[in-house]
């Protein structure tokens, strides 16, 4: 991997230029991803060093001592990009066949940013104990897990007992990637606004695999006043009907037991996160701080249009590329893998996700705006600051 620069400046291309259903078409057509063979197999000697009969001294020597299969195959540089199309994107639940572009481009993101290869295996079940015995019986033939649109609430199981049956880093990017991007995010907006991340009002829109992720990071940061809604309303102790994760998270969140909707929580709120397919109205976005921060992270549409939200805020940031702070998991993902696999990991662990939100805020620092507070994705710096940053990070044995 390279490393990193210290200037970057962004493409100039347009975002808004129209791309054409038969460009899409034409860029998938035979998928994105190919394997491609590391050394020259010209001569018989090649054939026999890569192949028979050589490759036999090798077998040989990983079943006398296993952990050779680490240094000897690329089982240990390799992701697993594993997804039962339950949740892709914004399209729902669309099956595993559906799902498999979403999971090329992964792998593609995967090699382009973080140097590291991948394999998309897309599922056709989605039982947890499927799931799990499926992958622990070809676990040998990769090194890492990164779970993909994965609908809520399963995601939870599913990670925390791949976590426990895998010897190996395991993540569900669409909550902790996205946590990571907006924590670094929220990181820099609170300095732009001059406020102590730490004493904020925040409202997460949102109680699903990406909102509770969100909201842990941030409590993992030290701000203590989140309030999480879901499709009823504020989540908070006493409110009938809890259970699970948000029966836990109603204990943990909400100090000042806010009741009601939107506007009952975002009023005197410093912060909104939108990871939902909800809709904000104007009215309630009045009702916040001064030196509000707005982040609507639906995708394709935000919960509240970016022109509209900025009346209100100060900074304002969405998902999507054709706007200025675009939160795309793309800062995170790649690094965090990348260092935990370069650091021997065996869990992507808290601090190792708090050492990534550091390293991508950090790269914002010079240029620190309120249309600029986070790197571009295509920032070459990014991918190696966070490798470094979650490698340290790592405490041996974890």
């Amino acid at each position: 991997m390279t490393a990193p620069t210290d200037t970057f400046a962004p493409s100039s291309e347009s975002l808004a230029e129209p791309i054409s259903a038969e460009e899409i078409f034409a860029a998938h057509e035979g998928g994105k991803l190919s394997v491609a063979v590391e050394r020259p197999l010209a001569t018989k000697r090649d054939l026999s060093i890569a192949y028979t009969p050589g490759v036999a001294q090798v077998s040989r020597a990983i079943a006398a001592d296993p952990a050779l299969a680490r240094t000897h195959t690329w089982a240990s540089r390799l992701v697993a990009v594993v997804s039962d199309g339950t949740a892709v994107l914004g399209l729902g639940d669309i099956g595993p066949s559906a799902s498999l572009p979403v999971m090329e481009g992964k792998s593609a993101l995967f090699k382009t940013f973080g140097g590291l290869d991948s394999i998309p295996i897309v599922l056709d079940t989605t039982d947890v104990d499927e799931i799990v015995q499926t992958l622990v019986r070809i676990a040998p033939s990769f090194g890492a897990v990164n779970l993909e649109d994965v609908a809520a609430p399963r995601c939870f199981e599913l990670e925390a007992r791949l976590i426990e049956a895998l010897d190996m880093p395991v993540m569900h990017d669409d909550q902790h990637g996205t946590a990571v991007v907006v924590l670094a995010a929220l990181t820099n907006a609170a300095t732009v606004v001059g406020k102590e991340l730490s004493s904020m009002r925040a409202v997460i829109a949102g109680a699903g695999a990406a909102g509770i992720a969100i909201a842990e990071i941030l409590l993992a940061s030290g701000l203590t006043d989140v309030v999480l809604l879901d499709s009823k309303g504020a989540i908070h102790a006493g409110r009938p009907g809890l259970s699970g994760l948000k029966a836990e998270y109603a204990a943990r969140t909400n100090p000042r037991r806010v009741e009601g909707g939107t506007a009952e929580a975002l009023a005197g709120a410093d912060v909104f996160i939108g990871v939902s397919s909800s809709t904000v109205p104007e009215e309630d976005l009045a009702g916040m701080a001064e030196g509000a921060i707005v982040f609507a992270l639906s995708n394709p549409d935000p919960e509240v249009a970016p022109d509209v939200a900025a009346r209100h805020a100060a900074v304002v940031a969405t998902g999507r590329s054709d706007f200025p702070n675009q939160i795309n998991n793309v800062l995170a993902f790649p690094g965090i893998f990348r260092g935990a696999l370069d650091a021997g990991a065996r869990r992507i662990t808290p601090a190792m996700k708090l050492a990534a939100a550091r390293a991508i805020a950090g790269l914002a620092l010079d240029g620190l705006s309120a249309d600029y507070i986070v790197p571009s994705p295509l920032d070459p710096r990014v991918a190696p600051a966070v490798t470094a940053a979650v490698a340290a990070a790592v405490v041996p044995g974890e």
